[in-house]
């Protein structure tokens, strides 16, 4: 009886899809409350959408962006440059965020492949 159900706890996770931490680079957009987004080279990723209940588990790992490289394009909101690891829904979405780092401007702006925000 163990044996079946173990072979049947096994085969249900194996049947789940696997997700993959991602390391996602560029623009960490925040224009206005309860919107952020990421820009990279492959994509628009949003993080959250105000009025959504959309907060991805980890959003309390990016902090302050306004405290460092930052550009202020709304009142008190504005995009940094930053990677973040996170597992994504494979289309649009990040749905968990594993760790975040901010970057330099620059290291965004240099960067070819990414498309500039605003």
């Amino acid at each position: 009886m163990k044996t079946t159900a173990l072979t049947v706890a096994l085969s249900l996770a194996l049947a789940l899809p696997t997700l993959a931490a991602e390391t996602r680079c560029g623009w960490i957009q925040n224009p206005t409350p309860g919107n952020w987004w990421l820009d990279d080279a492959q994509n628009t990723w949003t993080i959250m959408t105000q009025g959504g209940n959309d907060e991805p588990e980890g959003m309390d790992l990016i902090p302050d962006i306004s405290e460092r490289d930052y550009v202020k394009t709304n009142g008190n909101y504005g995009y940094a440059c930053g990677c973040m690891s996170v597992e994504t829904d494979g289309e649009e979405r990040i749905t968990q965020i594993l760790s975040f780092r901010q970057l330099p401007l620059a290291k965004c702006r240099n960067d070819k492949a990414l498309k500039f925000p605003g």
